[in-house]
């Protein structure tokens, strides 16, 4: 059955938006057919949604007659609930998340170490590269080229960046050689090595978006070994509004949710503990499967003077 003419430029028109819009004039306002058209179907639903009644199926209440708990009142699962798929995301995520263990007040005693500070760094400049980043999206291409603020941003991208990646692979050596992926931690890690990996991808893009000749060089030189494997088909290096989207949007929200997945799963498993300097110290702080909770502080170790003079004190005031 063939579509009548009037019809098939109905139908073509909603598929393709690159077509003439048809307008209705009423004085000085304009308004297109089909936004008139959706503000009507607007209308209409509104007042059907404020008329038609709303009804409740039969069985046990579900609705109470306030807003919600009082503000600070514990999350409480009522009788009858319990099957509801907000009170088993609720239970499973405080299960998996307590409180105490999402934001801690203390730190186990072995992170006052400076390996440990590279991922709290690597964190902080992520940020910095966001809101960089974002300043540099509002101004666009000229003016992160030609005015003095938008160089400073583009600059302020760059360097957080660099520091971005320099603390990261730092991060991921220290973790390397602590074998991070102990007791428990594989996914922690696996999510971490992800995260660098995306990050790569995503400074690629970035050094592609730049409009200027070292994204053009870069780009006319990667395009041939990226064809090579096949992926220029579905990934045109030398497309800049295609690399300027995966860089602005695409890969920042696959890299935001590894980086949170990444921070969720260190404080569910906790920080991982160094090896045990003496050999034949206790497997749980060896393999990581046992010790004191996370945010819990660890007893830092006695030395072996004060150890060897307490124990001379000790056989001098005893009783010959």
């Amino acid at each position: 059955m063939s579509l009548e003419p009037w019809n098939q430029g109905v139908t073509a028109s909603i598929v393709n938006l690159n077509g003439n819009s048809h307008v209705v004039s009423w004085g000085f306002i304009q308004i297109t057919v089909a936004n008139l058209i959706v503000i009507i179907l607007m209308l209409v639903v509104f007042v059907a949604a404020l008329l038609i009644p709303f009804r409740i199926h039969r069985g046990p209440a579900r609705t109470t007659p306030g807003p919600g708990p009082a503000r600070g009142t514990p999350p409480v699962t009522l009788e009858g609930d319990e099957a509801q798929w907000s009170a088993k995301v609720r239970s499973a995520v405080v299960e998996a998340l307590p409180p105490d263990r999402l934001l801690p007040d203390r730190q186990p005693a072995y992170v006052a170490s400076w390996i440990y500070v590279f991922g709290v760094l690597t964190v902080a400049a992520l940020a910095v590269v966001l809101l960089s980043g974002a300043l540099l999206a509002l101004g666009g291409p000229s003016w992160w080229h030609e005015s003095s603020v938008g160089l400073f941003a583009n600059s302020l991208h760059l360097w957080s960046v660099e520091a971005f990646m320099f603390f990261m692979v730092i991060h991921l050596w220290g973790k390397f050689f602590m074998a991070a992926w102990r007791g428990r931690r594989r996914l922690t890690w696996m999510t971490g090595v992800a995260a660098f990996a995306i990050s790569v991808g995503t400074a690629f893009t970035g050094y592609l978006s730049q409009q200027n000749f070292d994204s053009e060089w870069i780009s006319t030189q990667a395009k041939d070994g990226i064809n090579a494997t096949g992926g220029g088909a579905f990934w045109n290096v030398l497309n800049f509004g295609q690399m300027l989207m995966w860089h602005i949007l695409l890969l920042p929200l696959v890299l935001g949710a590894f980086v949170v997945l990444h921070l969720l799963l260190v404080r569910r498993r906790g920080v991982v503990p160094p090896f045990e300097l003496e050999p034949g110290g206790g497997a749980g702080a060896t393999d990581g499967e046992t010790g004191p909770a996370a945010g819990q502080p660890v007893a830092e170790p006695v030395p072996a003077s004060t150890a060897a003079h307490a124990a001379s004190v000790e056989s001098a005031g005893a009783p010959s």
